[in-house]
C-alpha cells in the first residue's frame, strides 16, 4: 500500500504525539488524559466521627499541596479552617480528591475581602475568613460578622452537617487578635448566645486565648475541651496549640463525648492541627 505525503505527515505528527504523552504525562490538572476521568487515587474513607481544627496560617509560604497533606494524614470527617483564603481551600479540596482520595463538600465564611492577604485584582480582590469542609453534605450555613472584629474584621461560621452519623451543629471561628482580651470578650458573647441554642454541638477554631483567659469563660460555661484534662486553670493539662506554645486551638464539645483527641504539629502553619474523635450518641 502506498501512502501519500499528507497521510504519511499526519501519522509522523500522530507518533510524536503519542510519544510526548508518554515522556511528560498528562496535561489534565487531575493527571487524567481526559476530562471526567477518575482521580489518580481510589477514593477513601474519612474517619467518621473524628473532627479537627486548624488555623492554617496567612500569609504563609507553605504550599496548598502540603497542607492538603497534613489534612489527609489523619482524614477527619469535619474541619475547620481559619485564615483561610477561598482561592487556597479550592486548592486544598481539590488536591485532597486528586492526590489523597478524600472527597469534601465545602462551605464558606469569609468576612472581608483583602488583597493583601488572598491576592486577586486590588478592584476585586479575594475573600478572607473561615471555612468547614465536611464529607457530608452541609446545610443552614449561617455567617456572622462580629461587631467588632478588633485589628481585622472577624466572625463564626455554622453548619449542620454529620459526624459518626448523626446530625451534629458545627461552629467555626476566629477570635480577634492577641492583646485585644476586651474585643474577643464581646465577640465570645455573640459566640455563645448562637451555640446556647443547640443541645448538641461542636465548636471549633483559633480563639487566640489561653484556657483560663477571662473572655473564654462564657464558652466553657456552654462546652467543654475535647481534652478532658484541658480545663479553664492556669495549672491545667492542656496541650499547647502554637508555635509559641500556646493553647489558642480548640474543639469544644456541648453535649458530646470525647473519645481521643491529638494535637498535630506542621511545617505548613505556626498553628498546630487540632483533632478529636466523639461520641454523639
Amino acid at each position: 500500500m502506498v501512502l501519500d505525503m499528507r497521510t504519511g505527515g499526519r501519522l509522523l505528527v500522530g507518533a510524536a504525539l503519542a510519544v510526548c504523552v508518554v515522556l511528560i504525562g498528562p496535561s489534565a490538572p487531575n493527571g487524567a488524559l481526559f476530562a471526567g476521568a477518575q482521580p489518580a487515587v481510589a477514593a477513601r474513607d474519612v474517619v467518621p466521627n473524628r473532627v479537627m481544627t486548624w488555623n492554617i496560617c496567612n500569609p504563609c509560604e507553605a504550599s496548598d499541596v502540603d497542607k492538603a497533606a497534613d489534612i489527609a494524614a489523619h482524614a477527619p470527617a469535619v474541619i475547620g479552617l481559619q485564615e483561610a483564603c477561598v482561592r487556597d481551600v479550592e486548592r486544598i479540596r481539590e488536591y485532597l480528591e486528586n492526590l489523597h482520595g478524600l472527597v469534601y463538600h465545602v462551605e464558606y465564611g469569609s468576612v472581608l475581602r483583602k488583597w493583601g492577604r488572598c491576592g486577586g485584582a486590588p478592584w476585586s480582590p479575594g475573600a478572607f475568613g473561615q471555612a468547614i469542609l465536611s464529607a457530608a453534605p452541609m446545610t443552614d450555613r449561617v455567617v456572622v460578622e462580629y461587631p467588632d472584629g478588633g485589628s481585622e474584621d472577624r466572625g463564626y461560621m455554622a453548619v449542620t452537617t454529620t459526624v459518626d452519623g448523626r446530625p451534629v451543629r458545627v461552629f467555626n471561628t476566629h477570635l480577634a487578635q492577641r492583646r485585644q482580651e476586651t474585643v474577643r470578650a464581646e465577640q465570645a458573647l455573640v459566640l455563645a448566645s448562637a451555640v446556647v441554642r443547640y443541645d448538641r454541638a461542636i465548636l471549633l477554631g483559633d480563639f487566640n486565648a489561653v484556657p483560663d483567659a477571662p473572655e473564654l469563660s462564657g464558652v466553657w460555661a456552654l462546652a467543654t475541651d475535647a481534652d478532658p484534662r484541658c480545663r479553664p486553670s492556669p495549672t491545667g493539662g492542656c496541650r499547647t496549640t502554637t508555635d509559641w506554645l500556646s493553647k489558642f486551638d480548640y474543639v469544644f464539645l456541648r453535649g458530646i463525648a470525647p473519645l481521643g483527641h491529638g494535637v498535630h504539629p506542621t511545617a505548613s502553619s505556626d498553628h498546630d492541627l487540632v483533632h478529636a474523635d466523639v461520641d454523639v450518641t
